[in-house]
């Protein structure tokens, strides 16, 4: 089913999540998105989540910065620019200006990453719903950096009580963390559970005492480009959770 991505309503877009699909576009210039429904879907456990040793100890050495909310429209872009091994992207312009729009009533939530110096290295976004996360992409610019941003959010999303992480396809970097494929049926029986339900996605931030600063007021491109967005931040303040109290709260249960 193909629907005219000039301007993309962002009460369809939560209608269509509940309902299990998502919008996809052929490619970042493309006019048209097309909507998705997995015979098969990904999804990642909460509870069953696999942490490698060879990433816990990145968290504990604390070699990024972790933050959310932060810079949505430099993750999104990132996330639709040129990265390795993607030529291409599904984020169009439609989707770009849909989901800033979701982010701005609340719907959709971005994870960042950040280096020693304060620039974004990598990170992920997705839409929330009841206690449902649906991860839509993810953007590495350093090694780890998007596995670290995963493992941020599935802390997160524990800490907040969510029942459902939504991959929506399953990739063999999924798999390593514990991600599977169930049936339609049975995703929709998850998805329901979950839409009743209750997630706080700040859970974590008032378990650790973390006061977030203000999202920086950015001059972006309007459209997705081929190259990803360059952002650094100053100062020397933490943004959010260590790595290291990550990787406790994931160890907690893992």
């Amino acid at each position: 089913m193909t629907a005219s991505a000039r301007r993309l309503d962002t009460a369809l877009l939560l209608r269509a999540y509940a309902a299990g699909l998502f919008p996809m576009a052929d490619t970042r210039e493309a006019d048209d998105v097309f909507w998705v429904e997995p015979r098969r879907r990904g999804i990642l456990p909460l509870d069953g989540f696999h942490l490698p040793r060879s990433l816990l100890k990145v968290l504990r050495q604390d070699r990024f910065r972790h933050s959310r909310d932060l810079a949505f429209g430099a993750v999104i872009r990132s996330c639709a620019a040129h990265g390795p091994g993607r030529q291409q992207s599904w984020i169009n312009a439609s989707i770009l200006e849909a989901y800033e729009r979701l982010h701005a009533e609340g719907h959709a939530h971005s994870i960042e990453t950040w280096d020693a110096e304060g620039r974004l290295v990598g990170g992920l976004y997705g839409v929330r719903m009841g206690a449902a996360f649906f991860g839509e992409s993810m953007f590495s610019r350093a090694t780890d950096a998007s596995k670290a941003a995963l493992c941020h959010l599935v802390a997160r999303l524990r800490a907040g009580g969510f029942r459902l992480l939504d991959t929506q396809f399953l990739t063999g970097h999924l798999a390593r963390f514990g991600g599977l494929e169930v049936r339609r049926n049975h995703y929709l029986g998850l998805l329901n559970l979950a839409l009743v339900s209750t997630g706080d996605w700040q859970a974590l931030d008032r378990s650790l005492s973390i006061a977030y600063p203000a999202a920086p007021t950015l001059a972006l491109p309007a459209v997705p480009g081929p190259a990803p967005v360059d952002l650094v931040l100053s100062g020397g303040a933490d943004f959010g959770p260590s790595g290291k109290s990550i990787a406790q709260a994931l160890s907690q249960t893992s």
